[in-house]
């Protein structure tokens, strides 16, 4: 693809080593993700997230497979180490961004987890430990001006399952443009394959930053590394 915006990636690595491989081989254009999830408590999170930042790795600090309930988490972790990326649930992302502001993290790039409804042009902002439990939706003019008005300059949308939902894609990229927010996530069953049109339809609509969430489709079954030239290769192929 010639003449596009900037494209990034939101990658997992298995180790230090190879978020450094990662990092290395992408020339910095990659967030790597650390899951809260993953760690007992947010001392030991903070602790690997310090690791990775002296190592000069963009860390994305996210909930672990979308799990809301880890949203206090992730903040209190991002509040400690300032990282490059957060990933938020939607109720919490205003939270968040104040949290880091408190801080003095102005650089920290916040989203904010949309969900799709299966229905183009409608959304669900109830992304968060109890409001997922309603299945209500707004347009995403509404969606897309919520987040305007709470500061956040990121969309994470997922599950986006691949390229099966490209209309409902464009709808929100749409929306989010025109309220002023250029940076675009999609996330969910992205693949190598799929990634093409997941970020052709971003960039139709108007994203200036795109950032596919791409967490298996480069990594080795076996090993469980995530193959550094792969990422690089998908990069340069934009």
């Amino acid at each position: 693809m010639s003449n596009r915006p900037t494209i990034k990636l939101n990658v997992l690595a298995k180790d230090l080593n190879n978020a450094k491989s990662i990092t290395e081989a992408a020339n910095g254009q990659v967030y790597i993700g650390l899951m809260v999830k993953n760690f007992a408590s947010v001392n030991e999170a903070v602790k690997m997230v310090n690791q990775y930042q002296e190592a000069k790795i963009n860390v994305s600090v996210g909930l672990g497979a979308g799990d809301p309930a880890q949203w206090r988490k992730v903040a209190d972790v991002a509040a400690k180490t300032k990282p490059a990326h957060v990933n938020q649930v939607f109720p919490a992302a205003g939270y968040t961004i104040g949290v880091l502001e408190s801080v003095g993290s102005t650089h920290t790039l916040v989203n904010a987890l949309i969900a799709p409804s299966g229905m183009p042009g409608k959304v669900s902002v109830l992304t968060g430990p109890d409001s997922q439990a309603y299945q209500e939706y707004v347009s995403c003019d509404a969606a897309a001006t919520l987040l305007k008005e709470i500061g956040v300059k990121s969309v994470k949308f997922y599950p986006i399952g691949g390229d099966k939902h490209l209309d409902e894609v464009a709808a929100m990229v749409k929306a989010a443009v025109k309220q002023g927010i250029n940076i675009f996530e999609p996330t969910g069953g992205i693949d190598a394959h799929s990634v093409y049109k997941v970020v052709e339809t971003c960039v139709e609509n108007g994203a200036q930053i795109v950032i596919p969430h791409i967490y298996t489709a480069f990594a080795d079954k076996t090993t469980g590394l995530t193959n550094a030239n792969d990422v690089a290769a998908l990069l340069r192929s934009f």
